[in-house]
């Protein structure tokens, strides 16, 4: 149990570091996962700089977004919305808020973003959210519990969830299809964009979309992109570091002098 959470939070940590190297956070953003034992409860590191995140760093939390036992570390004001969208997916058990600017302008203008070639098929549709139809005016900020369960409605039964004015927020049922659909997602709306700018923008077709999505989302294609991106990360010295098992108590001697 142990090593199986201490693995979960390094893959954490892992999963910041390829998506602050792939461009999609920076100093702001965040990931968590879902605890594999109790559905209750989730990871997420503490208020820092994603490129910054350690494994000491994580705080467990509750569905609520409290954390499990008293800290003194400063907590994302919107961790919320990991915990409401938790609450409403049982499925889902990776969700990462980004403010990437390739999706930027589609949050900003409302253009949808649409899949554009096969590996974002894993996007799907696309919805919005604006925090000002329920709320009016804000810090843009999601920190209140009501604000992150209407994301968690907007998001729907799906994968990703543009932001008016803000970002986006993007779910999957682990660490590693997380990453591939949030970096994918990315890499589409930068090819929407420029195939926008030649002027016609040629989608998926809804069952292109569903048999690329399920293609892509097996572990051959997502471990295969995940060992990509971690060789990466490896090159740009951005690996976290390991935490070492604690040694072994040595056996005490047997101070006795033979006769």
């Amino acid at each position: 149990m142990a090593d199986e959470i201490a693995e979960l939070l390094r893959e954490l940590i892992v999963a910041t570091r390829i998506l602050t190297n792939q461009k999609v956070l920076d100093a702001f953003g965040h990931v968590s996962v879902r605890h594999p034992r109790d559905p209750q409860r989730y990871f997420i590191p503490r208020h820092r700089p994603p490129e910054l995140a350690e494994i000491p760093d994580v705080i467990e939390m509750t569905l609520d977004s409290e954390p499990v036992r008293p800290t003194q570390f400063r907590l994302y004001s919107e961790r919320v919305i990991h915990g409401e969208i938790f609450k409403a997916r049982p499925e889902v058990n990776a969700v990462c808020h980004h403010h990437a600017h390739a999706v930027l302008p589609y949050a900003i203008s409302g253009r949808e973003i649409v899949p554009v070639f096969h590996l974002a098929a894993v996007i799907g549709r696309v919805p919005f959210w604006d925090q000002r139809d329920e709320f009016g005016d804000t810090n843009m900020l999601v920190q209140k519990p009501e604000e992150g369960a209407a994301l968690a409605r907007a998001l729907g039964p799906h994968w990703m969830v543009l932001m008016r004015r803000h970002g986006a927020t993007v779910a999957g049922a682990s660490l590693r299809e997380l990453t591939f659909r949030t970096v994918f997602g990315c890499e589409n709306a930068c090819l929407q964009s420029q195939a926008m700018a030649l002027g016609h923008v040629d989608h998926l077709s809804p069952g292109e979309i569903k048999l690329s999505a399920a293609h892509s989302v097996r572990p051959p294609s997502t471990n295969r992109a995940w060992d990509y991106w971690v060789r990466q990360v490896e090159k740009a010295g951005l690996m976290p570091a390991k935490v070492r098992a604690k040694p072994k108590a040595a056996k005490p001697r047997n101070t006795k002098r033979r006769r």
